[in-house]
């Protein structure tokens, strides 16, 4: 899947754990980053039909703290004995110069050795590979420090250019957005694309981004206007089922097949052909989820060729087939779809 890594796909056991939340916070945290992780776990969305978690943010030493911010600070209420209990612990952007306390590190090394699942965001990766939990594992951070993470924990395997790397155990992602698309990443995986999407529609931003970090580096992300191919895209996203090759989709765009692949690649940070079938694999997953659609109806809906290509690129994408996806988050079925 463009703009991240992810190894071990968490629907192996068909089973949904995530109840349970942590976020660590330590003096000097980043607020934003925090707010992300706040935003992404911690609100209540049941009038949306989001599962309820069980949410905390600890520290090791309840009460005030400062942030990264001049005269901002939070108070915390949770001490770090919360953690023994949590499904995720996550951990936002800390201070990189500061050696993170022993106390919060072993509390880190319990939860990862009893099992529950870490995820970093931004800056925050640095306290995991300190408590030596991204020795021999890929793993990202903010563009800006992947250098320095790399020097300071020659045992991990950074990578730089990606949104977010899931080794399946542990998550770690890049700067603040891609903080939020690693949080909606888990979302999916432990409830599913539909329960993801409710969430990032209430957050306004993307289900899932494709491209890596180089393409938000350098410029912003493009809008989606009359001069770029936003239109198009939105076109394509609702006819899926049509054919979209290169070549058809650069003579709507009344460009030749070359410069549409640049621009295309420019502003979306992958192929045409990769961006078009991660959609589908997506439609796919919430006709699976919400219709008793065949699979092989599935297919044609949105797009594939046949049920086998769904198979292969469902497979591919998600690491399990589409009938075990479904065996997995199957919900209510929306009678419209089911009807169409």
């Amino acid at each position: 899947m463009p703009g991240c890594i992810d190894f071990l796909p968490r629907l192996c056991d068909a089973v949904r754990v995530l109840t349970n939340v942590v976020c660590l916070a330590v003096d000097g945290l980043a607020p934003f980053e925090l707010g992300v992780v706040c935003e992404s776990f911690g609100l209540d969305r049941t009038d949306d039909g989001v599962p309820l978690l069980d949410f905390a943010v600890v520290t090791p030493r309840p009460g005030p703290m400062r942030t990264s911010i001049p005269g901002f600070s939070i108070a915390v209420e949770d001490g770090l004995d919360r953690m023994e209990s949590a499904d995720l612990v996550v951990v936002p952007a800390v201070p990189r110069g500061a050696t993170t306390e022993p106390v919060v590190l072993e509390a880190l090394r319990a939860a990862y050795q009893r099992g529950a699942r870490m995820l970093s965001v931004c800056s925050g990766a640095f306290a995991l590979g300190e408590a030596g939990l991204l020795d021999g594992r890929e793993c990202t951070t903010h563009w800006r420090y992947t250098d320095e993470l790399a020097a300071r924990f020659p045992d991990a395997q950074v990578v730089p250019e990606v949104l977010f790397v899931d080794t399946g155990q542990v998550v770690t992602s890049a700067g603040t957005a891609a903080g939020i698309d690693a949080c909606l990443h888990i979302w999916r995986q432990e409830h599913g694309a539909a329960i993801a999407g409710l969430i990032a529609r209430r957050m306004v931003v993307p289900p899932q981004r494709e491209g890596g970090q180089a393409q938000f580096i350098s410029r912003a992300v493009p809008e989606c206007t009359g001069e770029t191919l936003g239109p198009l895209l939105t076109w394509v996203l609702e006819n899926l089922a049509v054919d979209h090759s290169v070549e058809q989709l650069a003579r709507r765009a009344v460009m030749s097949p070359r410069t549409f692949a640049r621009r295309f690649r420019d502003e979306t940070g992958t192929t045409p052909h990769a961006w078009v079938t991660a959609h589908r694999v997506r439609a796919a997953e919430e006709l699976l989820e919400r219709t008793d659609l065949s699979v092989d109806r599935i297919a044609a809906e949105v797009g594939f060729v046949n049920a086998a290509t769904l198979r292969l690129h469902f497979g591919r994408a998600r690491g399990v087939s589409p009938q075990q996806y479904r065996r997995a988050f199957t919900l209510a079925p929306d009678p419209q779809q089911v009807a169409g």
